[in-house]
């Protein structure tokens, strides 16, 4: 019979696996995620700082490395020049055409060729105008010779009618001869002389100097007065002269200089605006205004000593309408335009750049007068000005510390793998 009653209680514990009371296993849950959200906290504080400390560090760094280029303001004179299109037009332009007909049997000059006035171009076969010019002289000495014997007899009968040996009629008759063949004597002389022209015309001379161009009409062919072509065209090249155009609204100051007697230069350049081809002078003003364009046509001359102007060509030209003494200039490069409207930059002592308004005068292309906002001798920035702002902190190029513009530009790209490195280094 088994005994069902519960084994006497002698004061100790069973033995086998225990756990922690409820409250316990409380306590270190709370203790680990309090460790776990601090971390995490120090852990994000750390990151926001040291990435803030980069950031400044860039910020104060590209602060004091950014690279300008500076030019001083100066005084001086500055020409006032109006800048127009033009069209290298040739003072005569004459084609050579034959005065008679006749067969050209020889050709005097070389295409291209530099010829003067006078000198000797083509000839035309004389014989048939020296036979014509026999002629006329036979003529006139026969003529001559009547009218001499025609004299002799008006003083015979002047003498007899003296005498009342014969009428009057007789006598008015014979003075009327001689009237007649004086006539004809002066008629043969004028056909002589134009023998003689047309003989001088055989030998064709150019009416100019110039620069004689391509042949028209080559040796043997028969010419006549009527070919549209001639035998050769000739131009003046120097001196030449230039035809170019302005707005209407500089006429009444041109006007007004050149009555004042002024000789106003005008300088051509290619149509670049690169190469200086000649020196000139004002001529002339065109007496309208083209209503169409709204412009007016000038000439200009130039000597032309160095043939770099040739006819038609198209040019660029400056006239100098005035010279502004003693003021204030900038270059054109250190001009900004802006929500200030004109403004430039200028660098202080301690390299600082301060943005400053300016009224712009007359301008040469290189220089611009300044009629108030700087002053000469302060230092003007002519590169760079587009990464400046009013207060910034300059580095001139060529001093320390200083980044050009190519690395300048490179700041927003992203790093390489070296700065990568770096920085995840620093994260650690």
């Amino acid at each position: 019979m088994t005994d069902s009653s519960p084994p006497p209680d002698d004061g100790r514990e069973p033995v086998g696996p225990t756990s922690p009371p409820p409250s316990r296993r409380s306590r270190l849950g709370s203790l680990i995620f309090g460790v776990v959200i601090v971390l995490l906290v120090a852990g994000i504080v750390w990151f926001v700082h040291a990435r803030t400390q980069r950031s400044g560090q860039a910020a104060r760094r590209n602060q004091t490395s950014v690279s300008v280029v500076t030019a001083a303001v100066e005084r001086g004179d500055l020409p006032v020049t109006l800048n127009g299109l033009g069209t290298v037009t040739p003072l005569a332009t004459v084609t050579v055409k034959t005065q008679i007909n006749g067969r050209l049997v020889s050709i005097g000059f070389q295409e291209g060729q530099q010829v003067k006035a006078g000198d000797f171009l083509a000839q035309i076969d004389p014989r048939p105008y020296q036979i014509a010019l026999a002629q006329t002289k036979a003529q006139l000495a026969r003529d001559t010779a009547l009218l001499h014997d025609a004299r002799i007899d008006l003083e015979r009968y002047r003498t007899l009618a003296a005498q009342d040996s014969i009428p009057q009629q007789q006598l008015d008759t014979q003075e009327y001869l001689v009237r007649q063949y004086e006539g004809t004597v002066k008629a043969d002389e004028a056909a002589v002389d134009n023998a003689n022209l047309n003989l001088e015309y055989c030998r064709i001379v150019s009416p100019l100097a110039g620069r004689v161009g391509l042949r028209q009409v080559d040796q043997g062919n028969y010419v006549q007065t009527g070919d549209p072509n001639g035998i050769v065209v000739i131009t003046q090249l120097q001196p030449i002269s230039v035809i170019f155009t302005l707005p209407e609204d500089n006429v009444p100051r041109i006007v007004q200089r050149l009555g004042a007697g002024a000789k106003l230069s005008v300088t051509a350049y290619d149509r670049a605006l690169t190469t200086q081809l000649a020196a000139g002078t004002l001529m002339t003003v065109d007496n309208q205004i083209d209503t169409t364009t709204g412009t007016v046509r000038l000439r200009a001359q130039f000597d032309n000593r160095d043939s770099r102007l040739f006819p038609n060509q198209f040019v660029t030209t400056l006239l100098r309408l005035d010279t502004l003494s003693n003021a204030t200039l900038v270059p054109s490069a250190a001009i900004q335009r802006g929500a200030p409207g004109t403004f430039v930059y200028v660098v202080s002592a301690e390299r600082v750049v301060s943005l400053r308004p300016v009224k712009l005068g007359p301008a040469d292309g290189e220089r611009v007068a300044v009629q108030s906002g700087v002053n000469p001798g302060e230092q003007v920035v002519v590169d760079g000005a587009d990464k400046l702002r009013d207060g910034a902190k300059v580095t001139l190029a060529g001093e320390p510390n200083a980044i050009g513009p190519a690395t300048a530009g490179a700041r927003g790209a992203p790093p390489d793998k070296g700065q990568r490195r770096s920085r995840r280094s620093e994260g650690q």
